[in-house]
């Protein structure tokens, strides 16, 4: 699979949303269009709930929202595949045969969709890749910019490190092989990380399953022991919990552990010191794209005022919106996901963190 390249063409901000809703009229009740069965309801297919919680607590629930907001005769068709991409791709037949004529797609195994998006063009769906690029002629793609949020998580371990880094034995728990935003997470990091750092000593694929961090955390400990690793870079939250526990559990001290997705529970590690960082991916920008490019494509409308990039991916030229993250430190807390909105401090902040919050300015 060759890995997407991006042109520096990237909407300078999200503010430009303003205009599709401007451009997807609403129709007076009176003259609604006799749309086929389907017609105006949009597919939304995401691809896990148990190693990362933000699909079914933030994506889904926005998403819905902003379409309602922008097309309330509109309706969202929701499931998620739980990690299993034969179910999910029969939940995108489901949606083929119920007659939807747009779908989001957050594909659990890029590589499979391919045939996906061929038969889904073959009827006239559209469909949008949203979060992870899937493979096959999608109509756009809204994500984040992946490269750079590796090079972000790769900065903020050397960071972390400060002086120590140049001697630093760094272990790397990457995501899952199918997921090609973990490809370009590995590149970003890779192009902070290498020679600035002694040695990537230990790298494996994670999956994005905590048990399988853990072990793979298991096997780098006995193979350098708990004084031969400075640092891990962990793909996300999900595995990072698992990787800090595995090291409490070795004795292994001081060894900065970085993830992204801005959990709370990550959030909380990063208030006690327990997490060095975490990668803030406002969300709401994210599933506003989606929602409004999707409306467009309901609405037979131009889509290039949201998605005004592009994304290079093989002999396709997707257009894109790709969005740029945050680092999230201790310091940062307060000024990013409570000033963000994304949590309020009084449900950050329970009795065990309460100390940690106020030491940290979180109020």
């Amino acid at each position: 699979m060759n890995r997407p390249m991006r042109r520096a063409v990237q909407s300078t901000t999200v503010l430009s949303l303003a205009i599709a809703l401007a451009a997807c009229g609403q129709t007076d009740a009176t003259q609604k269009p006799q749309a086929a069965p389907g017609g105006r309801t949009i597919g939304l297919l995401l691809p896990e709930n148990s190693s990362s919680t933000r699909y079914e607590a933030f994506d889904a629930p926005l998403i819905k929202a902003g379409v309602a907001g922008l097309c309330p005769d509109c309706t969202v068709d929701y499931a998620n595949a739980d990690g299993d991409a034969a179910t999910q791709k029969k939940q995108f037949d489901d949606l083929l045969a119920k007659g939807v004529k747009v779908i989001l797609l957050d594909p659990v195994d890029s590589k499979t969709t391919g045939p996906w998006v061929e038969a889904a063009a073959a009827k006239g769906v559209k469909v949008v890749a949203y979060d992870r690029l899937a493979e096959g002629k999608v109509a756009a793609y809204v994500s984040f910019d992946n490269e750079r949020t590796g090079e972000l998580q790769g900065q903020a371990l050397l960071d972390a490190l400060g002086p120590k880094a140049a001697a630093a034995n760094v272990v790397m728990i990457n995501g899952a092989e199918s997921d090609p935003n973990a490809a370009m997470f590995k590149a970003g990091a890779h192009r902070a990380l290498d020679g600035k750092v002694k040695r990537i000593a230990y790298e494996q694929s994670g999956e994005w399953k905590p048990d399988v961090a853990a072990a793979k955390m298991t096997e780098a400990l006995h193979s350098l022991g708990k004084d031969g690793i400075q640092a891990v870079y962990s793909g996300n939250d999900g595995m990072a919990g698992p990787i800090i526990d595995t090291l409490k559990a070795a004795g292994a001290k001081n060894v900065p552990v970085g993830g992204q997705d801005a959990s709370i529970d990550a959030v909380r590690r990063v208030l006690t010191g327990d997490q060095a960082f975490t990668i803030y991916k406002p969300y709401k920008p994210e599933t506003d794209a989606a929602a409004s490019i999707a409306v467009q494509l309901v609405e037979g409308l131009d889509i290039s005022t949201v998605a005004s990039s592009v994304t290079d991916s093989g002999t396709l030229h997707i257009p894109s919106l790709l969005l740029t993250p945050v680092v999230v430190t201790k310091q940062k807390v307060a000024a990013t996901v409570v000033g963000g909105g994304l949590y309020k401090a009084a449900d950050l902040c329970t009795p065990p963190y309460a100390d940690a919050c106020a030491a940290a300015g979180v109020k």
